[in-house]
């Protein structure tokens, strides 16, 4: 390149700065950075590196995948070496062996005569430490994805999880360890609830300061709060906590365990750290009422309790906005299907699902994977009316000021939406992700025999006693937000030749589909010049049509008029970055 030619300004295909894609999954505590220095002793208990460890010799496995969260990530090099120095403490000295060939060592485990090396001695071990730091998807998932390609055979997952369950491979959760001031906490405590006897309360945490809902529950105890009961974190996003099951104040083998099934509709939750807003709707209606104990650094500094936080008012509000979008996606005729997670389980089977629901509806579904979320990925999807999310309870809740073009919504939402006007009712219950879709799943195996009875009754009821065909029938449908008339609202069930019929995503027997046939056939059809109108067997297809009729742009070539000449076609660059070889001359640049 000649030395006037000056690039001023990147070229137009770079990202520009203001659209890096950022990690959507809420931060329930502040960041690290914003907390002074810690000791070597502090981030070995932050990051438990001798459970990990252990954990990890107990295991077997020899390439692990450590998995950081962003605002985590300076902390990632101290990690790699702590936890390579604690692994290998696990293999004493007097019984390692070699391993010709392999470049590493085995061990058969420690002995109870050979003393822990000191931090640090340096040993060969055969472990293989791979960090995680861009996730493809949210953060508090597993990133199965990244660990694939580093062929790991464990994951540490470091920070807040879903704790959803992974397809493929093992997990160790470390949720890291925060800094809580118990006496601030239960003075606060005190004063939301200043009668110990009347006091019904649930204490829960953010799932990186679990460990201070023991030490302050006792505590409360203690001082005559006999109906306070606290959580314990177990896998099971779909419990009517989610990850957490109740327990007594103090807990031991004697003790019988409480029911899942206690009603907490007489309990308040008290809460430490500001909850996701996935948790917030999901316990709003399973509560008398929420009340959040803040954690920021300003909050816990004074000498004042920390302010009680109530969020009712906001989950209502916010309960109310997602009932809207239910709405939008009740009218939309397009509905995309949008995959946040390759690696939580079960959630091929829930596509299945979703494409048959949609499809029983009369719309039309289209399945996309485009990883982290950001309203210019799906913008570039313009025909698609309104999308829902596959993936983990936490970050399939997209909040509604993110900007995004379309609603996007969940699939308990949007079993809600595909539901007939009537039958649309918003109940108590609210959940977001996938992990209570086997329910539904089961709930569709055992409606297969009774709809394949009703099969011949069905068809048989859709002409009335004038002769009119039930969907021609119909009364018209209105979008419920802007009052305006929907007429694509179930593209699926529209054929080529202008008939009406419901495209179910079973197949139907033959006898059935020639007695719709036999009914249709007097039917007055307008038929649409050729190239009109795009089908798919016989079902028009809406993004084919949408193409056809909407799109300003449809591709490389598509702008230019058919009948101009192409240009001179000159040969372009080759080589490398470091030097470019231009033409047939052979210069470089």
């Amino acid at each position: 390149m000649a030395e006037s030619e000056v690039i001023s300004a990147p070229p137009v295909l770079s990202t520009p700065a203001e659209h890096i894609f950022e990690d959507p999954t809420p931060i329930a505590v502040e960041p690290a950075g914003q907390f002074p220095p810690r000791t070597d002793d502090e981030l070995h208990a932050i990051y438990e590196i001798r459970r990990t460890a252990r954990e990890i010799k107990e295991g077997g496995w020899s390439r692990i995948g450590l998995q950081f969260p962003d605002h985590m990530l300076r902390d990632a090099g101290w990690v790699v070496e702590a936890l390579s120095r604690a692994l290998a403490q696990e293999n004493p000295p007097s019984t390692l062996k070699s391993l010709e060939g392999k470049g590493g060592t085995e061990t058969n485990g420690p002995t109870e005569s050979t003393p822990p090396r000191p931090e640090n001695a340096q040993q060969p071990t055969n472990e293989r430490i791979y960090i995680l730091a861009d996730t493809s998807y949210s953060a508090c998932c597993v990133d199965e994805i990244a660990a694939e390609h580093a062929d790991a055979q464990v994951v540490v997952h470091y920070g807040r999880a879903c704790l959803s369950p992974t397809s493929r491979l093992p997990v160790i959760h470390v949720f890291t360890q925060q800094i809580l001031d118990l006496d601030a906490a239960a003075a606060a405590f005190e004063t939301q609830f200043p009668d110990p006897d009347a006091a019904k309360v649930v204490l829960m945490a953010d799932i990186t300061y679990q460990d201070h809902v023991e030490p302050l529950t006792s505590r409360l105890h203690s001082k005559g709060y006999r109906h306070v009961l606290r959580t314990v974190v177990v896998h099971n996003p779909a419990g009517v906590i989610p990850n957490r099951r109740l327990a007594a104040p103090v807990e031991d083998e004697s003790s019988p365990k409480l029911d899942d099934d206690v009603d907490l509709t007489g309990y308040s939750l008290f809460h430490i750290a500001a909850p996701p807003p996935a948790l917030l709707l999901a316990l709003h209606s399973r509560f008398a009422s929420l009340h959040v104990l803040p954690t920021t650094p300003t909050a816990t500094t004074t000498s004042l309790p920390p302010r009680i936080e109530d969020p009712t008012a906001m989950t209502a509000a916010l309960l109310r906005r997602r009932f809207a979008r239910v709405l939008t996606l009740a009218s939309a005729g397009v509905v995309g299907i949008l995959v946040n997670t390759l690696s939580v389980a079960n959630y091929l089977p829930t596509i299945d699902l979703l494409r048959r629901r949609i499809a029983d509806a009369g719309k039309k579904s289209y399945t996309v994977v485009v990883g982290k979320l950001n309203p210019a990925k799906l913008a570039n999807f313009a025909e698609i009316d309104g999308w829902v999310v596959v993936g983990c309870w936490e970050s399939g809740l997209v909040e509604e000021d993110a900007g995004f073009y379309r609603p996007v919504i969940t699939p308990f939402e949007l079993e809600v939406a595909l539901r007939p006007e009537s039958e649309r009712l918003w109940g108590l219950e609210w959940w977001g992700g996938i992990e209570k879709m086997e329910q539904l799943q089961l709930q569709d195996a055992n409606q297969d025999a009774n709809e394949e009875a009703k099969e011949d009754e069905g068809l048989e009821a859709e002409v009335d006693d004038g002769g009119v065909e039930g969907e021609e029938s119909a009364p018209p449908e209105f979008d419920l937000r802007t009052g305006k008339l929907v007429s694509h609202s179930r593209p699926m069930r529209v054929v080529a030749d202008g008939h009406t019929k419901k495209k179910t995503g079973s197949q139907s027997g033959g006898d059935a589909d020639a007695s719709v046939s036999a009914r249709e056939s007097s039917a007055l059809v307008k038929t649409a010049a050729a190239g009109e109108v795009a089908t798919i067997n016989g079902v028009v297809s809406p993004g084919a049509d949408f193409l056809r009729s909407r799109r300003t742009w449809q591709g490389l070539g598509t702008d230019f008029d058919g009948d101009e000449r192409s240009t001179v076609v000159e040969e372009g660059r080759s080589g490398v970055a470091r030097g470019y070889t231009v033409g047939e001359d052979g210069s470089r640049t």
